[in-house]
């Protein structure tokens, strides 16, 4: 009988959502040296970006179903059937991705935006509740400390593109300056893909990656292809809560229990600070000026 995930516990036990060879077959592909790879940390502007790089690069295409279908996962593409090296509908190709520099396939171009983690791990919390699990089931606080923290991927993500966000062939982006300085964000992105922006592609770009338009056309970015999948491969109900445009803010930390942030604060000295030499969050954003 289909069921979504009512412990941790559970949900880890869940069927994977792709298989290994698939992952393996976008591991293979061979990026040109214009490719685009949108790779941030999980929850942390993805969708949002793919959205900025297509509209830039189709001056506003809006035809597809899954934003997924026009800029291909890679993790994924293959168990969806999508030819990752099939041409796509403008240049640059764009891809998605949530790798880390080392598995990640070289010889492209690579946008990566960060975000506190603690909005991440709030965020992919209201993402995974409703779809990998039963709403209510688990609180935010145990999803956070004894989920989102387990395995500190976020920090190992963050640190490893933190080491290439000086070279030529990577864009490092901060979710927070793309939502006070959206203009200038796509500004940054467009100079880094070879788009000349013009005040009209400015204009159409701007209005195409607001929220507001998001969220009117939420279905082409709420993951229905991999909605589909999951139900097929894991035995999750019909009808998940897939939607990743949602409320596009910073400041989710009041979310979450004194206990919480006490924690994420400790484990970003311990992952963070101490590798890094930045302090906190805020030292990040000083040290990635838009």
């Amino acid at each position: 009988m289909a069921s979504r995930a009512r412990s941790l516990e559970e949900m880890k036990a869940q069927p994977p959502l792709f298989t290994k060879e698939g992952m393996q077959a976008g591991l293979s592909i061979e990026l040109e040296p214009s490719d685009v790879v949108i790779s941030p940390f999980g929850k942390s502007g993805t969708t949002w970006t793919q959205q900025i790089v297509h509209t830039l690069r189709t001056r506003g295409d809006m035809d597809f179903d899954d934003i997924s279908r026009v800029v291909p996962w890679i993790e994924v593409s293959a168990d969806l059937g999508i030819d990752l090296n099939a041409e796509q509908r403008a240049r640059p190709r764009a891809f998605k991705s949530h790798l880390p520099w080392d598995p990640m396939p070289k010889g492209g171009r690579y946008i990566i935006v960060v975000r506190d983690p603690g909005d991440a791990a709030v965020s992919s919390f209201k993402f995974s509740e409703g779809w990998f699990l039963e709403p209510g089931a688990i609180s935010m606080d145990e999803f956070v400390t004894q989920g989102f923290l387990r395995k500190r991927e976020y920090y190992k993500h963050l640190r490893s593109w933190w080491a290439h966000k000086d070279d030529e062939n990577v864009l490092m982006l901060a979710y927070e300056h793309m939502l006070t300085n959206s203009e200038r964000a796509i500004e940054r992105i467009a100079e880094f893909i070879g788009i000349k922006l013009d005040d009209e592609l400015r204009a159409i770009t701007l209005e195409h990656s607001s929220l507001d338009f998001m969220l009117k056309h939420k279905d082409r970015f709420d993951d229905a292809l991999i909605r589909t999948l999951s139900e097929a491969v894991m035995g999750l109900p019909p009808g998940s809560d897939s939607a990743k445009v949602r409320l596009g803010k910073s400041g989710t930390l009041t979310d979450l229990s004194v206990e919480t942030r006490t924690l994420l604060d400790e484990v970003w000295q311990e992952e963070i600070a101490s590798a890094l030499g930045l302090a906190d969050y805020g030292a990040l954003l000083e040290a990635l000026p838009l």
